[in-house]
């Protein structure tokens, strides 16, 4: 048997005129597989693939023992990082399946796409045309893109050019057959196709379909596919000199999108290929290997030639047998480590609920439409809630690939993947939370890392509000490793060949290039953060120039929270502070000085800005510390308290702002409000100043303002109404006598500040209202709950303390007289 089958293959080599154009579909296992085995029978002496040819010197690295699929080919432009592009390859693409075949058999792999220094030429002249610009003509004009552009779906190709649409052929072809699913007609024609005798029929099948589509479609109107085509006919005529045909020995075989095909099956002419090319934009790229991920593979990620399930062709392709039944016991371990139940017999039901659905739709084996319905009916009870879950794990899956530490990579790369490693925070595809506690060695330097890779553009971790805690020696941050990160470390690699090296002259760049003084403050921040003590003293430099030369307050209320934050917490970090101190301290007498002036004459938007700029500077006097221990302040009074000292200067601002009536009521009230909460207003002042600002002569919409800024927001302004009922019988008696014409303007005001609290306090406060405040705030009423009376009843109150006492075991009153039936006691 094994004599006739090396017969049969021989016979098949020997029937191939030409090279062997394998079409495929970019990430099918089925087409995977059928490379395999056409590669098995044929035997050929070089394999061409479609891709980049800078990549050939990059192929033996595919065969290294650290290299783990997915990964990709990553091609970015010298002098512009940022203008990158990726060629993916998983365990089921065939391209990836071709080049390990051909190391594994000691067969030469050759790359026969357009350079991607022309790719990357032409990608920037074609963003530049849809921005409406001029078409770049030189090669360094049409490699300046930003940001990075994925490699074009090579074999969903370009639609008709009349009608200016994308043509999906696998789309095309599944309508042609009857049906509506082009992934389901995939599965049905390829995926679940049984083992053909011949390995090369598939092959042909598909050339002849893609030929037909050709003809019917042209080149879909997009000029590149017509130069990629011409460059791999002049590499495939190359090859086929050098190797010759499979009928003398050896032979050339080609695995490229199905789509292609037809194009390197014609006799084009050498010169018409060549004229093609002449005049193609060109850059210096550099390429190397970089780690992929199953989700930056899927369609919804938006790489072009995306599939939307890679984890399940990911299975299907390592599967050796019963790929429904393994599949659905993959759901089931899932489905059991997120504390659910379901058993071996849950598996046993969905296998055949699977397969009687593929009986009843007519399909050859239940495919991933069939499985995921029974899984939801049988596994997860009819919910999409699980069923998400099993998309996000399985049918998606989240594999990262890996790299040889050899690969190439630019400097900043190397020293990040060492930073890495030796404080054990390894990249990963799945989001995950991290805690740190900067107390600790590694914790700190793991915030600082993240830290510094942010201030670089690389947005690895990303800071959340962590759990609760009160101290200041905690971060949390939400990690998540996505392979366009390598493009963003290529890019900031002009900054530097360290990750220290690099932070600090951005940051210096940064400070230098500056125009907003919170620019500066936060580039101050975090510089402290990322542990940058070189590039301190030039943004301290710039931070100082800024600040004396803005005047505008509300510039200088933005910076100063920034600094008075780290003045106050950044000694976790063992930071020098006290050049901050001075430009906050400097920064906090300005705002005390320009902000009266700045609050007059404000519009509601702009009163409602400056209530925050108020706030923030309010925390932020609070937090800094004293200019000195026993400095003076130049006014006799200790800088950090007292009533001379800087905070003392902020209450009489405050003063000022809540007495003057041509600030607006939302900052007048708020100002009230921080005064009341610093135990600096008098007793009854607070509600002499509410009935001021709710007095009749005061428009209704002024008067809303100013308790939107004395009770608004979340910070207790609720549970004071709560325990203050004098302040809320002023709030009562004044909206109960608004006027029913201004009511309608008012309530917006109200709403937007009554509902900012807590549920629980608002139904108290709600209660406390329906009772009516005691003390006569106000007026009694009549209760609306039956039973009861409008206040207490304090003989019939005290009616009640000899029982008490007696429940008590406290000593027994004498008994009380006939009075105390009727409500009086003796």
């Amino acid at each position: 048997m094994a004599e006739r089958a090396a017969a049969e293959r021989a016979a098949t080599a020997a029937a191939v005129r030409g090279p062997l154009l394998l079409g495929v579909r970019h990430h099918g296992p089925g087409s995977a597989r059928g490379v395999r085995a056409a590669l098995d029978a044929a035997a050929p002496g070089v394999v061409l693939i479609e891709g980049p040819p800078e990549a050939d010197a990059l192929v033996a690295l595919a065969g290294h023992e650290s290299m783990r699929p997915p990964v990709a080919l990553l091609a970015h432009a010298v002098d512009d990082p940022g203008q990158a592009a990726f060629w993916p390859l998983a365990a089921f693409s065939p391209e990836w399946v071709a080049i390990r075949w051909a190391l594994g058999h000691g067969v030469p792999v050759r790359f026969i796409d357009l350079p991607a220094a022309h790719s990357l030429a032409m990608a920037a002249q074609e963003k530049a045309a849809d921005a409406g610009e001029e078409e770049a003509g030189p090669a360094d004009e049409a490699a300046g893109g930003e940001g990075t552009h994925e490699a074009p779906d090579v074999e969903r190709t370009d639609g008709p050019a009349a009608e200016g649409l994308r043509v999906d052929p696998i789309a095309v072809l599944a309508e042609a057959a009857g049906y509506d699913d082009p992934e389901r007609w995939w599965e049905d024609a390829v995926e679940h196709r049984g083992r053909a005798e011949d390995p090369l029929a598939p092959f042909a099948e598909v050339a002849e379909a893609m030929t037909a589509l050709r003809e019917r479609y042209g080149d879909g109107g997009h000029r590149r596919d017509l130069v990629r085509e011409a460059h791999m006919r002049l590499r495939l005529r190359a090859a086929s000199k050098e190797f010759g045909e499979f009928a003398d020995g050896g032979g050339v075989a080609v695995v490229c999108g199905a789509w292609h095909v037809p194009a390197l099956a014609s006799k084009a002419a050498v010169a018409a290929d060549k004229a093609l090319l002449k005049g193609v934009p060109k850059v210096k790229a550099e390429l190397t290997w970089v780690p992929w991920t199953h989700r930056r593979l899927a369609r919804t990620s938006g790489y072009g030639a995306g599939i939307d399930s890679p984890g399940w062709y990911g299975h299907l392709f390592e599967a050796p047998d019963r790929p429904v039944e393994r599949w659905l016991t993959k759901v089931a371990g899932l489905l059991r480590q997120e504390d659910r139940t379901v058993s071996s017999a849950h598996v046993i039901e969905a296998v055949r609920l699977a397969e009687a659905l593929a009986v009843m739709r007519g399909r050859p084996l239940a495919g991933l439409t069939e499985t995921v319905d029974a899984a939801r009916a049988v596994m997860c009870e009819g919910s999409d809630v699980p069923l998400a879950l099993i998309t996000d794990r399985l049918i998606v899956g989240d594999a990262l690939g890996e790299v040889p530490d050899d690969a190439p990579a630019v400097p900043l790369q190397r020293d990040l993947t060492r930073r890495q490693r030796a404080l054990r925070l390894k990249p990963e595809a799945l989001e995950r939370d991290l805690d740190l506690d900067l107390r600790k060695e590694n914790d700190a330097a793991r915030s600082t890392l993240l830290h510094r890779l942010a201030l670089l553009g690389i947005g690895w971790g990303e800071p959340t509000a962590g759990r609760a805690n009160t101290g200041t020696f905690r971060e949390s941050w939400r990690l998540c490793w996505e392979p366009e990160l390598r493009v963003r470390v290529a890019e900031a690699g002009i900054w530097g060949t360290t990750v220290l090296a690099a932070a600090t002259a951005r940051a210096e760049s940064a400070a230098v290039s500056a125009t907003a003084l919170v620019e500066v403050t936060g580039l101050a921040e975090k510089c402290l953060l990322a542990a940058l003590p070189d590039a301190l003293p030039v943004v301290m430099r710039a931070l100082a120039d800024r600040a004396a030369l803005d005047a505008d307050v509300g510039h200088l209320a933005q910076a100063l929270p920034a600094l008075a934050r780290y003045l106050r917490y950044g000694d976790v970090r063992g930071t020098d502070t006290a050049a901050l101190g001075e430009v906050a301290r400097a920064l906090a007498e300005r705002v005390c000085v320009g902000l009266p002036p700045a609050c007059a004459g404000l519009d509601a938007d702009g009163a409602e800005a400056m209530r925050g700029h108020v706030d923030a500077v309010h925390t932020a006097i609070g937090l800094l510390p004293p200019a000195g221990d026993g400095e003076d302040s130049g006014d006799g009074q200790d800088a950090g308290g007292g009533e001379g000292g800087l905070p003392g200067r902020w209450a009489a601002v405050l003063t000022k702002l809540a007495g003057r009536e041509s600030v607006p009521g939302v900052i007048r009230g708020r100002a009230a409000r921080l005064l009341l909460d610093g135990g600096r207003l008098a007793d009854g002042e607070a509600a002499r100043l509410m009935g001021l600002a709710l007095s009749p002569g005061t428009p209704p919409a002024d008067a809303a303002a100013w308790i939107g800024g004395f009770v608004g927001g979340t910070a207790g302004g609720g549970m004071l109404l709560v325990h203050d009922e004098h302040l809320l019988a002023l709030v009562d008696t004044w909206l109960t006598g608004i006027p029913a014409a201004a009511f309608p303007d008012v309530l917006p005001l109200l709403r937007r500040t009554f509902s900012a609290y807590e549920p629980g306090v608002r139904r108290t406060l709600g209660e406390v209202v329906r009772r009516g405040p005691g003390g006569g705030a106000r007026p009694a009423v009549e209760s609306t709950v039956p039973g009861f009376a409008p206040g207490i009843d304090a003989k019939r109150a005290d009616a009640v303390v000899p029982l008490l006492t007696l429940l008590l075991g406290r000593e027994t009153p004498a008994p009380p007289s006939s009075d105390s039936l009727t409500g009086e006691t003796s």
